[in-house]
Order: structure tokens, then sequence, then C-alpha cells
């Protein structure tokens, strides 16, 4: 399996990588596509055959060494914090003006560029307008909005497109083995989400979770029931968040112990307290990140039963996403109108800006939004 094996649905995107390796390289690239599309994975894959001497086998000791991290010549900056100041990045623009160990290139792959602190952007444009000769930028972002004009400008650009269910399905089957039903649903249920596919196509409880929240709105027919709905999706959010960051939380604390001596000596340094202190600080900020993050996950699945109910009553011919729970949808389609679910599907996306954009705590913006999704 060669590294773009792993790109499912980006057949266009392959090719221009794949003439990039071959020599039609430029130094500074802008990855876009939705979330789940595979931005850093299309990143990752490209750096990955720019070190290759095949051109990206997917099983020689440099396409493995990018693939899990230790690469002397790849430089890989994802953030768990809300932005990348621009103490990073000064950090990066001294690292990329130096020369590759290897024959190669040296690649600096940003994933969250449309993180960037108006101050770290400005300082990596500089970079990217002055390059050194074998170094290359990857920047990774959801649109081309999302980043500076000026460094987009400076940038060449590759859109990744929505793989299609079927494909997402045929990738979930053939890598991960799960019988075809399962694995369409879970092509179904992530709209394209490679990652979130697979956490569907793998994990029940994902599942369960799943099922939770699209059940949601037609249970929302008093103020009671949509303050209960709010906390409902506030408290699934949360269980699947603190799923993912405890046992990485863990870890960091025991590296913590093992560095300073805390495990083999029995007691704390004086410079373990301070060191505890900024890594508490970093897990808080991650933790609510990636809170927020399985929020706006269960805000895109309400989007999806309502853009669901809206073709069932317009006639459109297109699949249903949440095909599984076709009489709810009927039951929602006869007691709603198309107009006052598109305006639902605005209330949701403004929830999901108050909290991204404004900082607004969860439960208060979710609250907001259930009594808004309330049926009349």
């Amino acid at each position: 399996m060669t590294v773009w094996d792993q790109l499912v649905g980006q057949g266009r995107l392959v090719e221009t990588l794949q003439r990039a390796v071959a020599g039609d390289m430029t130094h500074a690239w802008l990855f876009t596509g939705p979330p789940g599309s595979g931005r850093s994975n299309a990143a990752i894959a490209f750096a990955a055959a720019l070190q290759c001497e095949q051109d990206g086998c997917g099983v020689c000791h440099s396409c493995h060494n990018v693939a899990i991290g230790s690469h002397a010549d790849v430089r890989v900056t994802r953030t768990e914090k809300l932005s990348i100041g621009v103490g990073e990045v000064r950090e990066l623009v001294r690292s990329s003006a130096l020369a590759p160990a290897g024959r190669g290139w040296q690649v600096m792959i940003v994933e969250d560029a449309d993180r960037l602190t108006e101050q770290a952007a400005n300082a990596l444009l500089k970079a990217i307008e002055e390059p050194t000769i074998r170094t290359v930028w990857l920047l990774c972002a959801p649109t081309v909005e999302d980043v500076l004009p000026t460094i987009r400008s400076r940038t060449r650009l590759v859109v990744l497109a929505t793989p299609s269910v079927a494909e997402v399905t045929d990738f979930l089957v053939q890598t991960d083995a799960v019988p075809v039903e399962v694995a369409a649903y879970a092509a179904r249920a992530s709209q394209g989400h490679i990652g979130r596919a697979r956490a569907l196509a793998r994990d029940e409880d994902t599942r369960s979770r799943r099922r939770e929240v699209v059940g949601l709105p037609t249970r929302l027919t008093s103020l009671g029931a949509c303050v209960h709905a709010a906390a409902d999706l506030h408290d699934i959010a949360k269980v699947e968040a603190d799923a993912i960051t405890t046992v990485h939380d863990a870890r960091e604390k025991t590296d913590l112990d093992t560095a300073y001596g805390v495990v083999e000596r029995g007691r704390r340094p004086r410079e373990y307290s301070p060191a505890l202190r900024d890594l508490e600080k970093a897990q808080k900020t991650r933790a609510k990140r990636r809170h927020l993050d399985v929020v706006d996950r269960g805000l895109m699945d309400l989007v999806s039963v309502y853009r669901d109910t809206i073709s069932m009553q317009v006639g459109a011919l297109s699949d249903l996403v949440n095909e599984e729970i076709r009489p709810e949808l009927s039951s929602l389609a006869l007691s709603t109108t198309p107009e006052e679910n598109l305006q639902r599907i605005e209330a949701i996306f403004g929830a999901r800006e108050q909290m991204l954009e404004f900082n607004v705590p969860a439960l208060l913006a979710l609250e907001s939004m259930m009594v808004a999704l309330k049926l009349r």
C-alpha cells in the first residue's frame, strides 16, 4: 500500500502531488477541504513521498518514519490549543532556515494554519516570502478564507473533495475489515469524515452516542425538554471528549513524573511544581478545545437530521444521511415545514459561531439553540 492509498476519494489531488514529487515543485502549499476530508493526511503523504526514493512507496524506512512522526526532515505542527502563537511560529521559522539532514526536502507541516494568530501569521509570511532552497511549507486549513490573503497568494492551493459514501464504505471494508452494513452506516453518518467514519465503524459506544444526538429533534416539544436536550448534548460530548483525553493526560503526567525522578525518588524537586502547573494548564486548554470539537460534531449531526427532513419534504431523490431513523424523519417532516427547518439549521450554525468565535459557554449556547429548535 503506497502513501497515496490512504487518501480516499482524492484522485485528482494525488495526481497533482505526484507531478510535484516528479519535479513540478512549489516551495509553499495550502491544503484546504471540509472537516475530515484528510487535509493533514494529504500533507503527510506528500511529505513522505518527497523523502521516499520511490516517490511514496509506503513501506520503506523514510515512509515509515514520516508516518510515525520521527523523520528528521519532516516537522509537523499541530495544536490542542485554541490558537498558534507567534513564539511557536518563530521557532518554526528558525528551524526552517536549517539545511535538511538528508538529501531531500525539509518539510514544515502546519496542520492548523487557520488557528494562527495575526502576529504568528505575519511571522510565517516572511519565511514563505523568502524560502530556503530545500525547504517546503505545507499549510492546512478548512478554506482559503481562513488564512491571510498575503499567505494564500504565496502558496499553491490544493483542494480536497468530500469522499463519496461508496468510497468511504469501500475503504472501511478493505482497511478495517468491518461488515459492509456497518461500513455503509458509518460512511453515511460521517458525511465524508474519514476519522469519524472509522470511529463509528469500530466502536459501538460511538455509534450509541450519535444515535442519542440524532434522536434529540423529535423530543423538543417543550421548554423543559429543550433545556434537558441541551444538557444531554453537552454531557454526551463531555463523555466522548474525556474518553479521548484521559489516557493522553495520564501518559503525559507519568512522563513528567519520570523526567523529574518523582517516581524513583519519591519526592518532588523544586522545578517539578512549575512544570506540573504548565502541564495542567495545557491539558485544561486542550480539554476545552476537545469538548468544543465534539460538541461541534454533534451540531453537524443535528444539521444532517434537518437536511434529511427537508429532502423528504421537497421530494429530493438524494440518499438520506440518517436512513436508519427514517420513521422519525417522516414524523418530523409531517409536523414541520421546510422553511422552519431551514431556520433551525441557521440556529445551529448561530450556536456554533457563538461557541467557536465568541467564546460563549457551550451549555448556554446549546440551551438557546435548543429553544430555537423547539417544535411549534
